[in-house]
């Protein structure tokens, strides 16, 4: 696969807390010329990106985001009203502490709130790996599978460990048919990327994309 070709499956993400609005339209000038999936950014940045850049641009952003323990109620608000600023994809991070207790149905309404809210746009749940037992991580494919999602995310980027190659097959062993796969956190290199796209993830979130294969296309140059 051409490195070019890679951007088309990366969200290209700015998530840091220090992120200034100088930050974040630097980043969407990025994905328009490199012409990644899209911009994943903090939600107070969505309108503010969607009154500058329109359509032109696929904006996602986070809710519940990065620990995951808000309640049901407040996420829903908080993706309604990312979908009223411009939003066209949310991720958001599921309740650790509902698995960690054994309360999986309690996990998959909150998805299927979620998705509810959101509609046809669309929903990835991030299950953040690095916290899950490898039983708990086959609960969390069944859930997203049960409750609708459009995605499964590995990770988001704020834990002690981002996406592996060996969850991401135990992703597509586990996840329904309509599910797609999001790696994220960690990926630092286009054998990375590379890696990732080729064992089955649709989407990609890393910050690193676009500066990599810029690098590298300037060394070919």
């Amino acid at each position: 696969m051409k490195e070019s070709e890679m951007l088309q499956y990366v969200d290209h993400t700015l998530l840091k807390a220090v992120a200034s609005w100088e930050d974040i339209q630097e980043l969407c000038e990025e994905a328009l010329e490199y012409h990644t999936a899209s911009v994943c950014i903090p939600p107070c940045y969505v309108k503010r990106v969607h009154d500058k850049y329109g359509d032109t641009l696929n904006i996602c952003t986070v809710i519940g985001f990065p620990l995951g323990y808000g309640t049901a109620a407040a996420k829903a608000a908080e993706c309604k009203q990312a979908l009223e600023d411009g939003a066209n994809e949310i991720d958001m991070v599921i309740n650790i502490t509902d698995v960690k207790n054994g309360n999986y149905k309690k996990v998959e309404e909150e998805i299927a709130l979620l998705k509810n809210t959101a509609g046809e746009k669309i929903l990835k749940v991030i299950i953040e790996t690095c916290y899950l037992t490898h039983e708990e991580k086959i609960a969390m494919c069944r859930a997203v599978t049960s409750a609708g999602a459009d995605f499964i995310k590995t990770s988001t980027g704020f834990g002690t460990g981002g996406a592996t190659l060996k969850d991401i097959k135990l992703f597509k062993e586990n996840i329904g048919p309509k599910v797609k796969i999001k790696a994220a956190g960690g990926i630092k290199s286009i054998e990375d990327l590379e890696a990732f796209i080729k064992e089955g993830c649709a989407r990609i979130g890393t910050s690193s994309a676009v500066n990599l294969i810029k690098g590298r296309m300037a060394k070919e140059y």
